[in-house]
């Protein structure tokens, strides 16, 4: 006969003292699951090759200490990477400034959040004929990029060296030939996709030229024969869908991004052509 004691049968303490046991336990068990690494999330980020997809590459490992796992989209056609952020292929893009993306959202209907600045290629011009801007001849073919932000950002950059005026009240960053006021030297502009300017080069005075094409295209971006400085507003930048710019893996990429191990890598990789924006 079992004898009960209380509520319960003796036989049946051994198993409750068992079971008090196991939970003791069951708490070092829940530490050790706390301490390991947070869940791996997958980030696909669209970049511009050269320095966009660089940088990307050089905070993988970082990333993935902190549970992201980096997947850097290239396109061969970068006017595609807007589209693709847009119908969801990929979570951010990293190849534009502001200006360029305000000009085409207005256009394309892209709702869009800017998270973080990264760095600054600072827009340059280049000549295989020519020493010194002095040289430039009247009449002299000038080839500059032929979207609206870019064409603006040359044309500035041309009246900051005195070549030419632009006409006042110019204050969305769109500007064409159309707009200059004063050419004392009777320039004469060629408007073409800013890839391609490096490659009609020889066939022109000088031109005009983004940076990262200037690097993707093996040119020395020590050669230009001038350039905009530190200061310019054209910053590249992480852009996101709005309402995404909150999800924790585009805040750990933005904090990456602006490390000081990033910056160090900037310059000392591309030394002029990028500047570090923060």
């Amino acid at each position: 006969m079992i004898k009960k004691k209380g509520l319960f049968s003796v036989s049946v303490v051994p198993v409750i003292l068992a079971s008090l046991l196991a939970g003791c336990g069951s708490g070092s068990s829940a530490t050790e699951t706390s301490s390991q690494p947070p869940k791996e999330v997958t980030l696909k980020v669209g970049a511009a090759p050269v320095p966009h997809a660089e940088i990307l590459e050089f905070i993988k490992p970082k990333l993935k200490e902190n549970g992201v796992q980096l997947e850097v989209i290239v396109l061969d056609d970068e006017g595609q990477l807007n589209p693709a952020l847009k119908d969801g292929q990929i979570d951010a893009n990293f190849f534009q400034h502001v200006p360029y993306l305000d000009s085409v959202s207005a256009e394309k209907g892209f709702d869009f959040a800017v998270t973080t600045k990264v760095h600054v290629e600072p827009i340059g011009f280049y000549s295989q004929k020519l020493g010194s801007k002095d040289e430039l001849k009247e009449g002299a073919k000038i080839g500059i990029p032929n979207n609206p932000s870019n064409e603006y950002r040359a044309l500035v950059l041309l009246q900051q060296q005195g070549l030419i005026k632009l006409k006042d009240g110019l204050n969305n960053y769109e500007a064409t030939p159309k707009d200059i006021v004063e050419n004392p030297k009777k320039l004469e502009f060629i408007e073409t996709e800013a890839a391609t300017l490096p490659r009609v080069l020889p066939d022109l005075d000088g031109a005009v030229i983004n940076t990262n094409v200037v690097l993707e295209a093996k040119l020395d971006p020590n050669s230009a024969l001038f350039r905009e400085d530190k200061d310019s507003p054209y910053a590249n930048v992480i852009a996101v869908r709005k309402g995404d710019e909150n999800r924790e893996e585009i805040k750990k990429l933005d904090a990456a991004l602006q490390s000081a191990e990033v910056k160090k890598f900037i310059e000392e990789k591309y030394g002029v052509a990028v500047v570090p924006a923060f």
